[in-house]
């Protein structure tokens, strides 16, 4: 995807201004509330027009104030899932993900609505009326809809907005596995930045109506920690072996123990950067079950800790300590350190 925007729009004493180039897959728009986000989405989908500037994707024009050009959203070939799902009430699932297929354009590539279904896990739901649907149901049958018109471009306004966390969670490995499987960019926005990290990989940065920067996911993670928010790890565990209270799992080539819950099992795991403490060597004794040999890659100052990037054979970890400890530590640039973890710091995010 290559989308190329330079928009401006006044809208009741609000100033929305808008500079910037996208060539990627998964990208996203994050911001507070009233910071522009769903105005912007407006403006691409062709719901609302600019005052000025244009707007292009992969090469094509979809609006240019100078040339008069504004294509309407039904030729602009961009899908749009909103925060609420917008199905038609009076139609069964089947119907509506059909209608998404009625408006593949003539030439598109065709997308097997079998293993799309298969995918979002529809199958049992085909001939329900959406009225009687729960709002993650409605929610994957709203993506479907918009992947079967074929677009060149997914836009995903807070479509996980008002859902609680485990369904919202029970959602996200769906939305994942449609994105990679059919391999259709996105632009997903949001205000929440644990949903970011797990759908995108680059991000614009709004504040007050304005692009405020453009800079990688985990980038934008670290330096939320900033304003006192602490960096969450992010791992993908796998291989679950019961020991009893405990749990072993694969974290690439690496062992962790957890303890065991009632949902144990593979599955993506948070850990707080201030759940990881570091030493110099191997601890004689410790009731912690893990512990990395580690490099330190860098570190990074926060608002009263700082940020220790860690490779763990391959994979990275990011602890946050307080500033003496860098020092007692002698912690810099290629320091070799052990990373001490309990097995009760794993939470299960799905």
């Amino acid at each position: 995807m290559l989308l190329e925007v330079d928009i401006e729009k006044r809208i009741a004493g609000f100033h929305l201004y808008a500079e910037f180039l996208l060539n990627g897959r998964r990208c996203g728009v994050f911001g507070p509330s009233g910071s522009g986000k769903s105005t912007l989405m407006n403006l691409l989908a062709g719901l609302m027009e600019p005052d000025r500037g244009r707007l292009r994707l992969n090469g094509k024009t979809l609006f240019d104030s100078s040339s008069r050009i504004n294509l309407p959203p039904q030729q602009r070939r961009i899908g749009v899932v909103f925060q609420h799902s917008h199905l038609f009430p009076h139609l069964n699932v089947r119907r509506n993900l059909h209608y998404g297929m009625k408006r593949r354009p003539p030439g598109a590539g065709a997308i097997d609505p079998d293993q799309l279904i298969d995918i979002l896990q529809l199958g049992g739901l085909l001939s329900r009326r959406v009225a009687g649907l729960s709002g993650g149901e409605r929610q994957r049958v709203a993506l479907g809809r918009a992947i079967l018109a074929s677009p060149d471009l997914i836009l995903m306004d807070e479509p996980l907005t008002g859902l609680d966390g485990t369904l919202k969670y029970q959602i996200i490995p769906h939305l994942q596995r449609v994105f990679s499987e059919f391999s259709i960019p996105m632009l997903f926005i949001s205000h929440d930045l644990q949903e970011m990290r797990l759908m995108t990989e680059d991000v614009l940065v709004m504040k007050d109506g304005m692009i405020e920067r453009q800079i990688p996911i985990e980038a934008l993670a670290r330096s939320g920690s900033m304003s006192g928010r602490r960096y969450m790890n992010l791992l993908r565990l796998e291989s679950p072996e019961d020991l009893g209270d405990l749990l072993r799992c694969r974290w690439g080539e690496l062992e962790l123990m957890l303890v065991k819950t009632h949902d144990g099992g593979s599955g993506q795991f948070c850990l707080n950067a201030s759940d990881i403490l570091l030493f110099k060597q191997h601890p004689q004794a410790t009731s912690a079950r893990n512990m990395l040999s580690c490099t330190v890659r860098g570190t990074y100052q926060t608002d009263w800790l700082v940020g220790v990037e860690l490779d763990c054979r391959g994979h990275t970890l990011v602890a946050e300590i307080v500033p003496q400890s860098i020092e007692e530590l002698g912690i810099r640039e290629g320091s070799e350190v052990v990373a001490v973890i309990k097995a009760s710091a794993f939470k299960r995010m799905y």
